[in-house]
Order: structure tokens, then sequence, then C-alpha cells
């Protein structure tokens, strides 16, 4: 039993204290504060922001090259999420024309190490992925290319009914 976990009752199962749960946060709770950290690194942009810094600092410009496909709205303000949530430092630059430069923090490089990994694990793994969508849409389903579904999906338990 860890040493920051009290007995839960006479046996060897042990449970967190309220405040070990206040401070490690709830995420499967709605109203969770962590989920708006959540919803930044986790975004399409946020993910691809994180990666695209880990080699080093990165101008506005630069990020917008590596990013493909990311609008100077979505990025910008993609940074700012990621800054407000202390996981890139921005840095100004008082000379014209304006220069601006982003970094990861050290908290920044470790969710960006993780968000990589799983970025990996989608690489390696879209072969399979991409075979399922091919197996749904001979079956009837229509996988669009965001990947959403559209309406109702049929499972394989479904029923066709006369």
């Amino acid at each position: 039993m860890k040493s920051n976990m009290l007995p839960h009752e006479a046996g060897d199962v042990a449970v967190e204290s309220l405040s070990e749960k206040i401070e490690r946060g709830n995420l499967m709770v709605e109203d969770c504060p962590s989920r708006e950290v959540l919803k930044h690194v986790t975004s399409r942009w946020g993910v691809l922001v994180l990666i695209a810094l880990m080699p080093g600092t990165h101008r506005f410009s630069d990020l917008r090259r590596k990013v493909t496909g990311v609008s100077e709205r979505m990025l910008a303000q993609t940074l700012q999420w990621l800054e407000k949530d202390g996981l890139v430092d921005r840095m100004a630059y008082k000379i014209v024309p304006p220069h601006v430069e982003y970094t990861l923090t050290p908290l920044g490089r470790e969710a960006a190490t993780r968000v990589r990994d799983l970025a990996d694990w989608i690489e390696i793994s879209f072969p399979l992925i991409s075979q399922r969508w091919s197996e749904r849409q001979r079956e009837g389903c229509s996988i669009p290319q965001d990947g959403s579904t559209s309406g109702r999906m049929k499972a394989r338990h479904d029923v066709e009914r006369p």
C-alpha cells in the first residue's frame, strides 16, 4: 500500500484522501477544470503545435509552415491556450518588424512527449484503422474524411428489420 493512501476499513484496499483527489483532479467529472487543459493539449492543433515545438524555439510563421492546414487565427488561439496553461513561453522582441518566438516550457516538453507518443501510436496503427474504415464502408456505414460518423452507424450486432 502506498504511503499517501489511506487504508479503507481493515483490508489492504487503499483510497485517496480528499485533499489528494482535489490536488489530482478528476477528468471524469463534468466541471473539473482539468478538462480545459485536456481540451487544449489534445485538440488537433494543440497536439501538432506541441510536437512542432519539440525541436526548439519557433517563430509564428515557422509554426504556420510546419503545421500545415492550420489557419492563422486557430494557430494564434492554440498558442494562447498553451501559453495560458503554462506549456508554451512567448517571447516578444521590441523590434521592427515585430518578432515573436514560442518555446516549450519544461511542463510543455513533458506534455509534448506524451502527445508525441499518442501521435506515433496513431501513425503506426493507421493501417489497421484504415482497414477498419474500409470494412465499415463495405458494410454500408459512411466514414467521413474527418473521422466522425454521419448518422447512426450499424453495429455488427444490429439486426436488419424488414
